[in-house]
């Protein structure tokens, strides 16, 4: 059984969190990327939860090889980490100066997987924290036409058929298949593991596939992006607290007032 797991490399976003919240958060002079020099990167953490549910699938008795692959250059430090976790092949496609959209990767990870390999099984995260828009796996299944499974909190298989329970508002759902398939993993499935010293000591040593776009035999309409980023900037924050003063049913009576005056009730 073959699974690859698509990773993106993110900013840190806790970190990012604080930099909004401390006002230190600037725009670049493109308008376009925010400043991010003292900003940590780091594997995106549904991803992350999606290699850890490739490995409950191995430690179940399941005989797999593990992929990784992340489109972006100068991204060895988060594959090394994945081969820590242990993941058997890692690779990084380099997009060549091209600014992809999620069209673009979901055509340059789909080419990989046809042309190298296969899957039985791919598994990604349910959205990326940095644009929270959660649609290149959907994107994968319907290239590579394949059926999908999306916030799954729990996977298990047998290298042929396939049980995912779904996290959904109204509670779980259990759905049945076969291989292959796309799975989108969300973070109900729990904790990722963390690598041992040993195994980080032995993925130092490990170089990851080095691609580029231009070896997958993607055309120039397959890599140009059909959406492109004309603005991002970091919104003003501001809040507003009134206090209510009085004995608990006066303190009723201004609040339901002012939620009627606002329209909000």
């Amino acid at each position: 059984m073959r699974i690859v797991i698509c990773v993106k490399e993110v900013l840190d976003p806790d970190a990012v969190n604080n930099y909004v919240l401390s006002g230190n958060l600037k725009i670049a002079a493109d308008g376009k990327t925010p400043e991010v020099a003292a900003i940590p990167r780091l594997i995106n953490g549904f991803d992350e939860q999606a290699m850890e549910a490739a490995l409950r699938i191995r430690d179940a008795g399941v005989q797999c090889t593990i992929a990784v692959v992340s489109v972006g250059s100068d991204q060895g430090s988060m594959l090394k980490y994945c081969a820590a976790l242990g993941a058997d092949e890692i690779v990084a496609i380099d997009p060549e100066g091209i600014e992809p959209d999620a069209h673009v990767v979901a055509n340059i990870l789909s080419a990989y997987i046809e042309q190298h390999g296969g899957a039985n099984l791919v598994l990604c995260g349910r959205q990326a924290s940095d644009d929270d828009q959660g649609v290149v796996p959907l994107l994968i299944g319907e290239k590579l036409g394949m059926p999908i499974a999306p916030l799954a909190r729990d996977v298990r298989s047998d290298g042929r058929a396939l049980t995912v329970t779904r996290a959904t508002p109204d509670g779980d759902e259990v759905v049945e298949g076969s291989l292959p398939a796309v799975v989108t993993i969300s973070n109900e499935l729990g904790d990722p593991r963390f690598p041992s010293a040993k195994a980080k000591m032995a993925a130092r040593k490990k170089k990851p596939t080095q691609m580029s776009v231009r070896d997958l035999g993607l055309s120039d309409a397959d890599l140009t992006p059909k959406v492109v980023l004309v603005k991002q900037y970091v919104p003003t924050v501001q809040g507003n607290c009134e206090f209510l003063e009085g004995d608990p049913a006066t303190v009723a009576r201004q609040l339901l007032d002012k939620l009627r005056a606002d329209r909000l009730i």
